[in-house]
């Protein structure tokens, strides 16, 4: 109980078995306030691990970078979704032939693949279409040269931040878009192929 021998004696020649009663009490507390910091301080060294960690993996994603080049391809955006949505995404395609008019429907074919395509800022989600017409929402992606990056969540948006650095500093492109290609890695994890457009 973390208690010198002069207070173990003095408990020792209690005669009031309440009075013993109290001070285990006492000495339960303080055990309680240790145990609260012990795992004050483990949870804040949980947070410097996990910090260090997706500093390594942000190092390592990158360094992972290349350039792909890709025919254009067009994409139809989600009227409602920015991002993956977990009730939608494992039926995400029926969510787009829905949004076009039933006259139209048998005109389009989307390939399995979904991704996010920001704009100044704005995100929405799209499909890569295979068979469509031009209708409100459709867009097509460049041709070219990308520089490509595999990333998760958790540290999407820094490694973006570092893919539209880099372009700037070593392609001297100002990317005007990027491309956030979902992958899923087990169960409702989202992980990225993220995609920044250089040049043709």
């Amino acid at each position: 109980m973390d208690l010198s021998l002069k207070e173990i004696n003095e408990v020792l020649e209690y005669d009031d078995l309440q009075k013993v009663v109290d001070f285990l009490s006492q000495a339960e507390k303080q055990a309680d306030k240790k145990i609260a910091d012990l795992q004050y301080s483990k949870s804040r060294i949980q947070l410097a691990k996990k910090n260090y960690e997706n500093k390594i993996q942000e190092k390592q994603s990158f360094e992972g970078s290349l350039i792909k080049e890709f025919p254009s391809r067009v994409i139809m955006f989600s009227d409602t979704l920015e991002v993956p949505a977990v009730d939608v995404f494992w039926n995400y395609l029926s969510h787009f032939y829905e949004s076009i008019d039933p006259s139209l429907r048998d005109q389009f074919y989307f390939k399995d693949l979904a991704g996010i395509y920001t704009e100044n800022g704005l995100s929405r989600l799209f499909a890569l279409c295979i068979r469509y017409i031009e209708i409100d929402g459709i867009k097509t992606l460049p041709a070219g040269k990308y520089l490509c990056v595999n990333c998760n969540e958790e540290n999407r948006e820094a490694i973006l931040k570092k893919m539209i650095e880099e372009a700037r500093r070593k392609y001297k492109v100002d990317p005007k878009f990027s491309v956030e290609i979902v992958l899923i890695s087990g169960i409702l994890q989202w992980n990225y192929q993220l995609q920044v457009y250089l040049y043709e």
